[in-house]
């Protein structure tokens, strides 16, 4: 492992440690439910023009799709 660690920086990569939701732990599905229900019943017709007036504004120079 250290040599392939090694040979990945080498080539100017580094690790990152990403600390994600655990998919499998009690309550995970039941609040992910709830997150959906607080964003659907949040999104309004005025909420969804801030939203697109939002990305029109924003700057995306330099990205790439």
């Amino acid at each position: 492992m250290r040599r392939r660690r090694d040979k990945l920086r080498a080539t100017g990569l580094r690790p990152v440690q990403i600390w994600m939701p655990d998919t499998r732990a009690a309550g995970f599905a039941e609040e992910c439910a709830r997150q959906a229900r607080v964003i659907r019943y949040a999104e309004t017709p005025e909420s969804q023009a801030e939203d697109e007036a939002w990305f029109e504004v924003s700057d995306t120079a330099g990205w790439t799709a």
